[in-house]
């Protein structure tokens, strides 16, 4: 028995070291900008700053479409798609322009829109519309976002619909209590690798608000 207790100490320990170094990796990823204008235990009132993001539909369940949109927006940030070329940097004739990689930032972003899934990879703040890569995969768009005033609720655990519906109903509770008016749909962010483990993922749900 001492033998296994001495087992699953130095498993904990693994486990725990490993934990501190994902985490510390995910902590070094871009992530969205925005400023705290009000914030209640897990709530918050945020203003995001507009920003441009890789996007692609779905069709299919809340918990399915986010696997296949990861897929397509990941494939384009991984070098599917081809660097543009001002005229200075024109390649012979006969000779296509590479590919390019683009960092993985966060979050990644989930929302209804007319009947479908909308998922959304934020672009690095390096780039700009004309410094980005065209995607190969024509289901893959370029586009900025506006700025925009979000109610938010923060929590932990796995990406299950159950998850998101529970954080939903709490911000929605939450925005009718604080007096404030939905401006739109939910957004479902969820910030961190599928190797995070699920007790120190990063999962929000965002509703946009008007002005408070």
């Amino acid at each position: 028995m001492k033998t296994l207790k001495y087992i699953g100490l130095a498993g904990f320990a693994i486990l725990g070291v490993s934990s501190l170094l994902v985490a510390k990796s995910a902590m070094a990823i871009e992530k969205a900008k925005y400023t705290v204008l009000e914030k209640e235990d897990d709530f918050e009132i945020r203003q995001y700053d507009s920003q441009i993001v890789a996007e692609t539909y779905v069709n299919g369940d809340l918990e399915d479409v986010g696997n296949e949109g990861f897929r397509r927006l990941y494939g384009y940030i991984s070098g599917d798609n081809k660097k543009k070329q001002s005229i200075s940097m024109t390649a012979p004739v006969g000779q296509e322009a590479g590919s390019e990689k683009i960092a993985m930032t966060a979050p990644v972003k989930q929302e209804k829109k007319d009947n479908q899934w909308r998922i959304t990879f934020l672009m690095p703040a390096e780039y700009t519309l004309e410094t980005l890569p065209e995607p190969n995969d024509t289901r893959v768009k370029l586009k900025v976002d506006p700025g925009r005033l979000m109610a938010a609720v923060r929590y932990t655990g796995t990406w299950s619909e159950d998850g998101y519906e529970e954080n939903r109903a709490w911000l929605e509770e939450y925005i009718q209590k604080r007096g404030l008016t939905k401006a739109g749909d939910p957004v479902w962010a969820r910030y961190d690798p599928p190797f995070m483990p699920w007790f120190l993922r990063r999962n929000e749900v965002l509703i946009p608000i008007e002005n408070f």
